[in-house]
């Protein structure tokens, strides 16, 4: 599963659904906005070409998105860049200005944006330029590839052997049931319960084409449910090579607690609400 969690979505302490309380009261803005050095080198790389590549990257958080790099444009190949006629408006930062990134044959259309006159509030953008993830090839943080989105510093993964009686129950059928779940705690998230194969109706789940890359556990591989005739389109998915963070779930089943019921110790959980919801 895809997450973009961090200091400001879910129920980070500056997110949505703030999950705890502060001893005093802050004039936080609903959309707030946290610019902080990164002290990783970063790269961008398209078309065989490193785009960008910084020791001096910032670090932009924002309520309710996922993190973004800003590049200093002195760290751009700009000789790869063409203006763009798009522009957009943000209430919080300004005008944005775009380019296209051209490296042979290929284009990356209004792939790189910047701030060249940020409102007052967020002056510090000014100077620097941020691309589209999706739009490049590759990224690097050092000489490590990294999927999905830059990783958040305030974002951690934990993974807790239990004991607890979770029971999953879909269209009110019993759909797996397991006394050795692995916890996996996440920042921002709920709890998500992972369990052995042999706990799994397995003969309910059908393999879908469905693939997502998470930048802190991996890349996770989906399955629909069917019951009674009923079908459940990626309802259940499972990471077959973790990261070494969520190494311990590796090969096991996860149901999307937002969309079937959930007990545990024979009490009915809650469902999340979350963008899976």
């Amino acid at each position: 599963m895809n997450t973009t969690m961090g200091l400001m979505i879910g129920t980070a302490p500056f997110g949505e659904r703030p999950g705890g309380v502060f001893n005093a009261q802050f004039g936080v803005p609903r959309h707030l906005l946290y610019f902080e050095d990164c002290p990783r080198r970063v790269r961008a790389v398209f078309a065989g070409e490193t785009v960008a590549d910084s020791r001096r990257v910032k670090l932009l958080h924002e309520t309710g998105l996922t993190p973004v790099y800003y590049f200093p444009i002195e760290d751009v190949r700009t000789d790869l860049l063409v203006p763009s006629q798009l522009r957009t408006r943000c209430p919080v930062k300004g005008e944005a200005s775009y380019w296209s990134v051209v490296v042979g044959d290929r284009t990356a259309p209004d792939a790189v944006w910047a701030y060249e006159q940020p409102l007052e509030s967020a002056a510090w953008l000014a100077g620097y330029v941020a691309f589209y993830w999706d739009r490049m090839d590759a990224w690097y943080e050092e000489d490590e590839q990294v999927f999905g989105h830059p990783r958040d510093p305030y974002h951690r993964v934990d993974v807790r052997a239990s004991s607890r009686h979770v029971r999953v129950l879909l269209l009110g059928q019993v759909v797996a049931e397991s006394r050795r779940p692995k916890l996996l705690f996440e920042t921002g998230l709920p709890p998500r319960y992972y369990l052995p194969a042999e706990d799994v109706c397995t003969d309910l789940l059908e393999p879908t084409d469905q693939i997502t890359r998470c930048p802190y556990k991996g890349e996770a591989r989906y399955w629909s449910v069917r019951v009674d005739g009923t079908v459940v389109p990626n309802l259940v998915w499972s990471y077959p090579k973790p990261y070494p963070e969520a190494a311990d779930v590796a090969g096991l089943f996860c149901f999307l607690n937002e969309r079937v019921d959930l007990e545990v110790d024979g009490e009915l959980q809650e469902r999340p609400v979350t963008r899976w919801s």
